[in-house]
């Protein structure tokens, strides 16, 4: 008897677990269009990650919505929900802007994840899915301690939001009390070809640069650039940070000028649908804060974080 109950009670585990499996749940995700490396990785995620999933769970449909500035995205949060969805999965273009129609959603009984840039009102959000800024910075600076020791580094920062605060804070931090010695900072934008003009300027100001820090690997493109096109010699590494396929590749292959990599990886989005979707189908507690790692990307692990196919 105990058997047969045992073996009814295990099939009715079962029963209950395939059935939960086929259950019908459609989540959104919406985020920006790839007007840069970083979001072109998300992109790419994101779309890698649908495929998968819907692959796992027959019952899961996931719609996957870019939105080229913050008044498309909020238009767009608007008609998902009129398409019946279960959860929303969001990388907000910009925080302040987005977080009524956000709790809009939110307000219509919808699971709602937010990736990476924080709602003003994060009480809105049920799950929260992002890197580590703070440490992103610290990670580098004590890198340019460790292997540096002492000398001269010029700094290229952001934008002005809250973000690149966080991450020159863990910098600064990291560094201080060392030999290290900064020479000036200054606002990159998040933009190759900004930071390209940045480092020219640099370049121009102060004859002597040991290293550089650029809180973003598409900065670090336009920092290699001009310091390429000065011939000048005395630079010995440029640290950048996110995990662009490009720089891990170099990171892997020894290049002395990128000797790391700080992740902040655009696949976090991707690590964001996989919880959505473990609160439906798994059943697991999945509500608050999930922070990544800044994990420093060196040659012996570069090829764990190598996405060739990634246009980022």
């Amino acid at each position: 008897m105990k058997k047969l109950l045992l073996g009814l009670a295990t099939a009715a585990l079962v029963a209950g677990m395939a059935s939960a499996q086929d259950k019908d749940v459609t989540i959104a995700v919406s985020i920006p269009a790839a007007d840069h490396g970083w979001t072109g990785g998300v992109v790419y995620h994101a779309e890698r990650a649908k495929e998968l999933l819907e692959a796992a769970h027959p019952g899961l449909k996931i719609i996957v919505k870019t939105s080229p500035d913050g008044a498309s995205q909020a238009n767009a949060l608007e008609d998902l929900v009129t398409q019946g969805v279960d959860a929303l999965v969001t990388l907000p273009h910009n925080s302040d802007e987005l977080t009524d129609p956000i709790r809009s959603v939110k307000d219509q009984g919808i699971f709602v994840t937010v990736v990476d840039r924080a709602l003003s009102d994060p009480t809105i959000q049920d799950l929260y899915v992002a890197g580590n800024n703070p440490e992103l910075g610290r990670v580098a600076g004590e890198y340019l301690k460790e292997n540096l020791g002492s000398g001269d580094v010029v700094v290229i920062r952001g934008l002005p939001i809250v973000i690149d605060e966080e991450r020159q804070q863990g910098f600064d931090a990291a560094i201080a009390g060392s030999g290290i010695n900064v020479l000036d900072k200054q606002f990159g934008n998040w933009s190759r070809d900004d930071a390209f003009k940045v480092m020219q300027d640099y370049l121009t100001k102060f004859p002597k640069i040991d290293a550089v820090w650029c809180q973003d690997d598409d900065m670090a493109v336009g920092v290699l650039e001009a310091i390429q096109q000065s011939g000048r010699t005395d630079i010995k590494m440029v640290i950048g940070g996110a995990g662009m396929k490009e720089m891990i590749k170099k990171v892997a292959d020894g290049d002395p000028m990128i000797p790391v990599d700080v992740l902040y990886p655009p696949a976090m989005v991707a690590t964001a649908m996989e919880l959505t979707v473990a609160n439906f189908y798994d059943q697991v507690p999945v509500r608050g804060n999930y922070i990544l790692d800044a994990t420093l990307i060196t040659k012996d692990n570069a090829e764990e974080f190598y996405f060739p196919d990634s246009p980022f």
